[in-house]
């Protein structure tokens, strides 16, 4: 049953959000914030027992379902992430992709019970370029000069086994009135009600300095219980005269999200000009459906 399957998700280590007035915990932490980081001499570092190596672990990483956190190594973290791969990592290759459909509403899309990565992001972070990016396709996904060009719930089937979903971007969209006013119970509603949702995998822009609108897409997400991995997009761009770099503007977004997580999501760096973390997001999305399924 899928339902049963979400929960162990949950339950496991996937929901990290916290509103800030509870004291409740849940028992599977994502991870990543710097800022968990135990302080550390100039001159000799701290020894750290077992029982402290292993909280380390799960304070500043992901730990998949699967792997022992005193047993973690450095060659076991995805590059230029905080992710842990464990032994539900498998084959990541996507052999071929299928458009399936767009959806106006919620209850009009596939019923099949396939896994399923919902994106989401800004109506200019990249959402569609990291689609085609994934899948290795030009034009799979609609790339657009006019952000805000995705109004529906459109479902591409990979490998005939799983869902990549691209939802509707949020912000400046340059969509009608109407369309920009319902965004918000036509996306949540299918966040609440998609059984076979796997993990949402929210786009942030990692070139600009962070947005508040990212940061209370994530607060929804942690404290509706709605499994998340951030994917920061554009690492490829350099700091300009003005800006920061993309490491900067990562450091800050996780300063500001561990106001409210007592446990950070898992997070990737990615680029989809370059390929960067390509490979990477695959691997770890591979472990998650591999984890679903079983």
């Amino acid at each position: 049953m899928l339902m049963p399957a979400r929960i162990r998700l949950f339950t496991h280590r996937f929901s990290s959000l916290l509103p800030p007035s509870s004291s409740s915990s849940l028992p599977f932490r994502n991870s990543t914030s710097h800022s968990a980081s135990p302080h550390v001499s100039a001159t000799k570092p701290p020894k750290l027992s077992v029982s402290d190596t292993a909280k380390f672990a799960q304070t500043i990483l992901f730990i998949p379902p699967g792997i022992n956190p005193e047993k973690v190594t450095d060659n076991m973290i995805l590059t230029s992430s905080n992710i842990v791969l464990g032994p539900y990592a498998g084959d990541a290759k996507v052999k071929e992709v299928q458009f399936v459909g767009s959806s106006s509403r919620p209850k009009d899309c596939p019923k099949d019970d396939r896994p399923e990565f919902a994106t989401l992001g800004r109506s200019n972070v990249g959402k569609s370029s990291l689609i085609n990016s994934l899948v290795r396709k030009k034009e799979v996904a609609l790339t657009s000069k006019k952000p805000g060009k995705t109004q529906l719930i459109n479902h591409f089937l990979v490998n005939r086994s799983w869902y990549l979903v691209d939802l509707p971007g949020y912000g400046f969209a340059n969509a009608p009135e109407s369309a920009r006013m319902d965004w918000s119970s036509f996306t949540k509603g299918y966040f609440l009600n998609r059984e076979s949702l796997v993990s949402v995998l929210l786009l942030v822009d990692a070139s600009v300095p962070p947005q508040k609108i990212d940061l209370d897409c994530a607060n929804w997400l942690g404290r509706n219980n709605i499994p998340m991995t951030i994917v920061f997009t554009k690492c490829d761009k350099m700091k300009n005269s003005k800006g920061k770099r993309p490491d900067e503007n990562i450091k800050s977004f996780q300063e500001l999200i561990k106001e409210n997580y007592k446990i950070h999501p898992p997070w990737i760096m990615t680029s989809s000009a370059t390929g960067f973390g390509r490979d990477e997001l695959l691997l770890h999305m591979s472990q998650l459906r591999n984890y679903w399924d079983n």
